[in-house]
């Protein structure tokens, strides 16, 4: 499984790399000369390399989720939903 880190959590490539993961950079494969610099390339990259693009922004996912690719949407409901559980086991 490729997976695909969108610009904003640029490092848990690197971080999932450790655990085994074979993960890639969008902001390092800009560095290295792809060119991504729009979310529908971003998108487009991810869909020919059967990555799983893993992204904060709601319109990649959203688009994602229109073209049946795989993704992993790190949106504030998302982030709402840990924060909640993670207050639970306060009490």
């Amino acid at each position: 499984m490729k997976i695909l880190i969108d610009e904003m959590d640029d490092g848990w490539d690197e971080k999932l790399k450790e655990l085994g993961f074979d993960a890639f950079s969008v902001k390092k494969l800009r560095m290295a000369g792809y060119k991504l610099k729009t979310d529908y390339s971003v998108i487009n990259y991810a869909k020919e390399n059967n990555m799983i693009l893993v992204t904060r922004d709601t319109e990649s996912g959203e688009a994602c989720e229109e073209n049946d690719l795989p993704y992993v949407l790190l949106d504030n409901d998302s982030i709402f939903k840990i924060v909640l559980d993670r207050l639970k086991n306060f009490n």
